[in-house]
């Protein structure tokens, strides 16, 4: 016997499909027989080809085993991990050591993106982009709207119920990680507790050693609203009821925790845990980040949706301060209609490190990054035979942009100095040295701590989920938004602005690999520079209206699940905001 869910019984049988034929096998060449000393064979055309070198005769005779004895191509993994080891060989091109002998290297014999060389590029352009000051009014036609078809939030669940079923159990669950994170695992449980008609206990924060945060559920989000606005979908209660609680000793941690694998399938849920649901009435899922897959049934997707762009929203404190902050903004930017850019920088100390980029602090900054990866990630860095290349890191495009890369950035694709600009940021590492750059292409440049007062971020100070949603949300309002490097912060912010704008995200997604290019190209013309710039902007309007792929996530890409063309948008009930 077996509880109610959404998607009926767990043993429901699936449409089973049917492998594709093979494709064709590619035609063989036919081997020349005539004489020659070196070998030939025959194109397509019937041409003769000499084979003249060692490695031509060499590559022949590999080929021409593939095309006739297919149970050569057993040895193609080895073919290629023999092509990857010559491949890495040539990889000391890109390498510069981490140690002190390697910092006095001059920039003409430095390998390349060994060198941190955008401060170089930045002096040799600056001619150019103090020209372009005021030049110009971006801001104003930054996306080209015109072509796009608009999306509007529609809601695809079934008719709301007055009445929910009886629950078959109490889900609890703990989130982990940052503000964003916390965000996704929040959803997710949602959407599983619809699943397993189970009633959601308010979810559990972990203790992060890295966020080190210790705000609830209540201090983040509107705990009272969240209840009301799923209350047709899905039973939230605050606590678990005192007989529940009782079975277990009245300890959680008594009540079994179900250790539930990564990207799990509705099926699992309901043949694994809607069974020990039932039999206990209540089971724990911690930790429970990325526990359900992405491609689901579109009922368990609308729930998704209802939970991150409807049920959930900010703490009134945070909403209070965050309105604030971008009624200022606003009002700082009335030239430009109040139109303003966000950039979520991420330089922080911590980010640095990480990424083992070496910029331009010397011995000095080799001893900091030293320190601070081992207070992180003790070991991790030092693990023998563990080869870092800084330099193959940055024109890999890995390494964190620096304020005075993001500015050239922008400056190049043609906002001038009059833009508005919000820093979205932890603690920028060395924040007076770099952020100084920045601040001179882009004067009218805000924070956190420009934009409220001492007073109005006590609260906030040393809760960094907290902080981050007043990031969040003056950056869900900007006009442009530009994301510096990946991470739940820029995928669901996103997610929410295509929600926002009818289906464009308006974000700048830089291709770094090209930006390591040109910033390691300290002779580069202004023309060409701008010119690429100008090109990636293009690329991020074009790709800002993205519909959802089978493997990605619905917080991004919010269409077709959470929302609908806009001629079908009338006949769909919209999402409550």
């Amino acid at each position: 016997m077996h509880g109610y869910s959404r998607l009926g019984r767990p043993n429901s049988g699936t449409a089973s499909i049917s492998p594709s034929p093979s494709p064709p096998s590619s035609p063989r060449f036919r081997r020349h027989k005539g004489g020659g000393g070196g070998g030939g064979f025959r194109g397509g055309g019937g041409v003769e080809v000499k084979l003249q070198s060692f490695v031509e005769r060499w590559l022949y005779v590999v080929m021409s085993a593939v095309y006739r004895r297919r149970g050569v191509l057993l040895f193609a993994p080895l073919l290629y991990v023999s092509a990857m080891l010559l491949y890495m060989g040539t990889m000391g091109t890109f390498d510069v050591g981490l140690s002190s002998k390697n910092i006095g290297h001059s920039a003409k014999s430095a390998p390349l993106g060994s060198l941190y060389r955008s401060p170089q590029v930045l002096q040799h352009l600056w001619p150019y982009i103090e020209a372009q000051n005021r030049s110009n009014d971006l801001m104003t036609n930054v996306w080209n709207m015109k072509s796009r078809q608009s999306w509007k939030p529609c809601n695809n669940l079934q008719n709301s119920q007055a009445e929910l079923p009886k629950s078959n159990g109490f889900l609890i669950i703990e989130a982990n990680g940052g503000l964003n994170q916390q965000r996704l695992s929040i959803c997710d449980a949602v959407a599983v507790a619809g699943l397993l008609n189970a009633t959601l206990v308010i979810p559990i924060f972990h203790l992060n050693s890295v966020w080190r945060d210790s705000s609830k559920f209540g201090d983040i989000f509107d705990e009272e609203f969240f209840i009301y606005a799923l209350r047709h979908h899905v039973n939230v209660v605050r606590e678990l009821p005192e007989d529940i609680l009782e079975r277990f000793d009245n300890n959680i941690s008594n009540i079994v925790n179900l250790r539930v694998k990564g990207w799990s399938s509705p099926t699992y849920y309901l043949q694994k845990v809607l069974p020990k649901l039932m039999e206990l009435g209540a089971v724990r899922i911690a930790p429970f980040s990325n526990r359900l897959a992405h491609d689901v049934p579109s009922e368990i997707q609308g729930l998704r949706c209802l939970s991150n762009f409807g049920a959930l929203r900010f703490s009134e404190p945070i909403r209070t301060l965050a309105a604030k902050m971008v009624d200022k903004m606003i009002r700082n930017t009335s030239s430009s209609g109040g139109k303003y850019i966000s950039v979520h920088l991420r330089f922080e100390e911590d980010m640095v490190a990480f990424s083992c980029c070496v910029y331009d602090g010397g011995e000095e900054e080799q001893r900091e990054m030293d320190i601070a990866r081992e207070r992180s990630w003790r070991g991790k860095f030092r693990k023998k035979n563990r080869i870092i290349r800084p330099g193959a890191i940055r024109m890999d495009g890995k390494c964190p942009l620096t304020p005075l890369e993001v500015g050239m950035m922008l400056r190049g694709m043609g906002f001038d100095n009059n833009t508005s600009v919000y820093v979205a940021a932890g603690k920028i590492y060395k924040t007076e040295k770099y952020m100084a750059p920045l601040k001179q292409m882009f004067p009218r440049l805000e924070t956190k701590d420009t934009l409220a007062s001492p007073e109005e971020l006590a609260p906030f100070m040393g809760y960094s989920s907290r902080l981050a949603a007043l990031d969040y949300t003056i950056c869900l309002y900007s006009e442009v938004f530009v994301t510096t490097q990946g991470g739940n912060f820029p995928h669901f912010l996103i997610g929410h602005r295509r929600y926002s704008y009818e289906g464009h995200a308006k974000t700048i997604i830089p291709d770094k690999r090209k930006l390591a290019q040109l910033f390691d190209s300290p002779r580069i013309r202004w023309e060409s520079f701008q010119r690429q710039l100008r090109e990636m902007l293009h690329h991020s309007d074009v790709k800002g209206s993205e519909v959802r792929k089978p493997s990605a996530s619905l917080f991004t890409y919010p269409m077709p699940d959470c929302m609908c063309k806009q001629a079908a948008a009338k006949n769909s009930t919209r999402l409550t905001r």
